[in-house]
């Protein structure tokens, strides 16, 4: 079994309690609230800036030089591409760009950049791919579950459930396969935890979003 079936199986339970969550149900039928969306959208733009920093460093750190160039386009398109997304929303939705970082979305950044820097290349590739896979996975079950025409997050929906992510999301999945192949027992398990942690944060940082949260102390 390859490395990337043994990781998603381990991490199921969380994908199904992330689609399980109000948060993207509402956001299926157009029903979430606005301030819910306003503050998961600001704390999404802090998080691509730093997960594009993120997968700098994997660029940077990376053995083979496709995996150089690959995580290098995958920076830019986190950074770049991304945040002109979000910039319509910002737009669109009156959101104010004037927001701190919640106590969720700055352990899961932080968590992504020292793992970039400080573990095995191979361990930040698996920290890495859970915001790539279940963000598509996530994005699909939405797409195929819409129960209403003229939803207002429908942009939200067909990014993450096109087709062009869908390519960068295998390319994440086959880099961490086969970098997977050159490692020890040891160092695969490692890479399985820093897969499931992410994914951990994943459904958190929804959550974090469905209730608002904020520093408790400001």
């Amino acid at each position: 079994m390859k490395w990337s079936n043994t990781s998603w199986n381990n991490i199921q339970s969380i994908y199904d309690k992330i689609i399980e969550m109000p948060f993207i149900n509402q956001l299926a039928n157009g029903t979430l609230p606005l301030d819910q969306f306003q503050f998961y959208i600001q704390q999404d733009s802090i998080y691509l800036e730093n997960f594009g920093r993120a997968l700098a460093l994997i660029a940077a750190r990376a053995h083979e030089v496709d995996d150089v160039l690959t995580y290098t386009r995958f920076a830019e398109g986190a950074i770049v591409v991304e945040n002109a997304l979000h910039e319509s929303f910002f737009k669109e939705f009156k959101i104010s760009k004037t927001h701190d970082v919640n106590p969720v979305c700055h352990h899961y950044i932080h968590y992504l950049k020292s793992t970039a820097a400080l573990d095995q290349v191979e361990v930040a590739m698996a920290a890495v791919l859970p915001c790539f896979w279940i963000y598509k996975k996530v994005g699909d079950y939405i797409y195929e579950n819409q129960s209403v025409k003229n939803n207002p997050y429908q942009q939200w929906i067909e990014t993450y459930a096109g087709e062009e992510f869908g390519l960068l999301v295998d390319q994440a999945i086959n880099c961490c396969d086969r970098v997977a192949e050159t490692c020890s027992d040891n160092q695969k398990e490692l890479m399985h935890k820093a897969f499931y942690t992410a994914s951990q944060l994943e459904y958190n940082f929804w959550d974090s979003a469905s209730k608002l949260k904020r520093w408790e102390i400001e």
